[in-house]
């Protein structure tokens, strides 16, 4: 690591790296990864200088780094120790990993959250699932790209899954079932904040039935090509929602709360009226295609205000 200050990118997925460092380059703000695939911290040591920005993952265990999550734990708490600046610290790690967190959190603010039961294991999970009418869904509460949700349109559809082999548990052991959102029509909506301020409003097209909705460039394969070629879902900027939306002033109060600084905010608007918010990425990515045409760029947000944080540095025009 560089004696000069900087900003520290903590991950453990270098295909999420190009646009963030392009970005972090045109802004000249000094910035470097810093992989938690490997390694080890001297507890007793002063961290270097700078800005660290945590973008530790709850889908990092389909990458093959599960432990990532852990090592993230102990070097956010050092860095805290040391009175280090940290974007996305210790307690936003927590909204990541878990959606109960993030549920909790939501309607504690009175922001309008889907009905949810947790179940730890297996043997409750038949009994609590017949308390929501078909169709409802189960999710993992470490998810992350939509992996591990599924619809269910009846209960003995959902009984032989959790009795089969085909039955995936949450890697904390935690499975959700939530009632069924009737979208008013089929796409969800993505607000981004940065600083915790709006940048922009994603449609997300539902159509296909898909919950699977990382907008990145590196999480969206398409099997049939044979994992060669990327293809894109169908995102598109949402101008009409600004930051005079009810639903983002509701949003950034929830974001100031929680400390949060840097987060994707994801809703629905329902057949019968309800704004519900579903979930809350605290390392969010971005669409290229969107950030074309939007007039604002969230890296390019991202870079300007971990900079600004830097010591002793003016930020660039």
């Amino acid at each position: 690591m560089s004696d000069s200050p900087r900003v520290y990118v903590i991950h453990e997925n270098e295909e999420w790296w190009p646009p963030f460092a392009a970005a972090f380059e045109a802004a000249g703000v000094p910035a470097e990864q810093w992989l938690l695939t490997d390694g080890s911290i001297d507890l007793d040591a002063e961290p270097p200088q700078g800005v660290f920005w945590s973008r530790l993952s709850a889908s990092a265990h389909t990458r093959d780094h599960a432990e990532s999550k852990e090592f993230g734990r102990a070097v956010l708490r050092w860095l805290e120790s040391w009175g280090r600046t940290v974007i996305g610290g210790s307690h936003v790690l927590e909204f990541e990993v878990s959606k109960v967190a993030q549920h909790a959190a939501l309607r504690r603010a009175g922001i309008d959250v889907p009905r949810t039961v947790a179940v730890f294991g297996t043997s409750d999970l038949k009994r609590r699932a017949r308390e929501f009418a078909p169709p409802f869904i189960s999710k993992h509460n470490q998810g992350g790209k939509g992996l591990g949700v599924r619809r269910w349109d009846s209960h003995d559809e959902f009984d032989a899954w959790v009795d089969g082999a085909e039955f995936e548990p949450s890697p904390d052991g935690i499975t959700l079932i939530q009632e069924f959102l009737f979208a008013r029509e089929p796409f969800v909506t993505r607000a981004e904040y940065v600083a915790g301020d709006f940048v922009y409003a994603v449609r997300v097209d539902t159509s296909a039935g898909s919950f699977e909705l990382c907008p990145a460039d590196a999480c969206v394969i398409d099997p049939g090509a044979g994992a060669l070629e990327p293809v894109f879902p169908p995102f598109a900027l949402r101008d009409e929602v600004t930051g005079e939306h009810p639903l983002v002033a509701e949003h950034r109060a929830f974001l100031r709360a929680n400390d949060i600084r840097i987060a994707g905010i994801e809703f629905v608007e329902t057949i019968d009226g309800r704004l519900v918010t579903y979930d809350v990425n605290t390392n969010t990515n971005y669409n290229p295609d969107v950030e074309a045409l939007a007039p604002l760029s969230g890296p390019g947000d991202i870079a300007r205000f971990l900079g600004s944080l830097l010591p002793e540095r003016v930020p660039s025009a």
